[in-house]
C-alpha cells in the first residue's frame, strides 16, 4: 500500500471503529492478529482483543471521540497525533463516573501489512486525563 492509502486505512480506523463504534468493518482495518497497546496502558493481541479493549473505553466514556490532527507518513509507518474527548460516565483507573468532559492529547504509530493495520501503539496524555478525572493533583 502507499502512503496515502494508509493514511486513509488510519481515518477509517478512528472513524469507524472508534468513532462510530462500528466493529463489524474490522476485518477490513486490522489484520487478524493485530497487536495493538492503548493508551491505558493494555497490549492486546487479535481482533477480539483490541474489540474489549474499546469497549473498557466506550464504558467510561460512551461519547468517545478521537479527531485526528496530523499524520506523519514514511514507507509502511505512520504516526498520527489525536485529540481525544468524552464525557466521564463509567469507572475508569478505579475512578467512579464524575459526569465531566475530558479532552487529552495523543500520539500513535501503525505498522502496516498486507494492507491492514497490524501493529499499533498510541501514547495518550494520561496525566492530564488523570486530572481532568480528579484522580491526580496538579503539581504545583
Amino acid at each position: 500500500m502507499d502512503i496515502e492509502s494508509n493514511r486513509a486505512l488510519v481515518r477509517r480506523f478512528y472513524d469507524g471503529l472508534w468513532n462510530q463504534w462500528n466493529f463489524a468493518e474490522i476485518g477490513g482495518i486490522l489484520a487478524p492478529d493485530i497487536v495493538f497497546r492503548g493508551s491505558l496502558g493494555t497490549q492486546t493481541t487479535g481482533h477480539e482483543g483490541f474489540i474489549a479493549y474499546a469497549e473498557t473505553v466506550r464504558a467510561a466514556f460512551p461519547d468517545f471521540h478521537n479527531a485526528l490532527e496530523q499524520t506523519i507518513a514514511e514507507g509502511d509507518r505512520l504516526a498520527a497525533c489525536l485529540t481525544y474527548t468524552g464525557t466521564h460516565r463509567g469507572e475508569i483507573f478505579n475512578v467512579p463516573p464524575t459526569g465531566r468532559k475530558i479532552e487529552y492529547t495523543g500520539v500513535a504509530i501503525f505498522l502496516f501489512r498486507a494492507g491492514l493495520i497490524s501493529h499499533a501503539f498510541v501514547l495518550g496524555d494520561r496525566f492530564q486525563l488523570m486530572l481532568q478525572l480528579g484522580a491526580i493533583e496538579p503539581i504545583e
